[in-house]
């Protein structure tokens, strides 16, 4: 999408846990103009951008204020130099050698991404009292 806004946006999977709290952290950490968040994990999703759901939920992906879409880490730099004093950080995800190098290990990570997930969920639901 070519458009330009005044804002970033940040595409989520809100039925990830792992997702949920990375997003929960970047909400209280930036200001309510500094990132906008979408959640695509509901089947009836229409996400405001030329991407596929299913894309959006295979990785992630940030929508800058000129339009330009950014994934993986990138979009993970890109969304955490919102955070104040964080600036900086951008920088990383655009340097094309360091770039690559995170990617490789967000891919990794991706392959691991649905044990962590399971793994929070158990978390999740130990630390929930039992309602009778």
């Amino acid at each position: 999408m070519a458009n330009e806004t005044s804002h970033t946006t940040v595409f989520f999977d809100g039925a990830c846990p792992l997702c949920v709290r990375e997003i929960s952290l970047l909400r209280k950490l930036t200001g309510p103009d500094d990132l906008r968040f979408e959640d695509v994990s509901p089947p009836d999703a229409a996400p405001s951008c030329d991407i596929s759901r299913e894309r959006l939920l295979a990785r992630f992906h940030v929508r800058l204020p000129d339009g330009e879409m950014v994934e993986g880490a990138q979009a993970f730099t890109e969304s955490w130099a919102r955070v104040g004093g964080l600036g900086w950080v951008a920088g990383i995800g655009r340097f094309a050698p360091t770039r690559w190098i995170l990617n490789r290990c967000y891919d990794l990570f991706l392959l691991i991404r649905p044990a962590f997930q399971a793994l929070a969920r158990r978390l999740t639901r130990e630390k929930q009292p039992d309602t009778l």
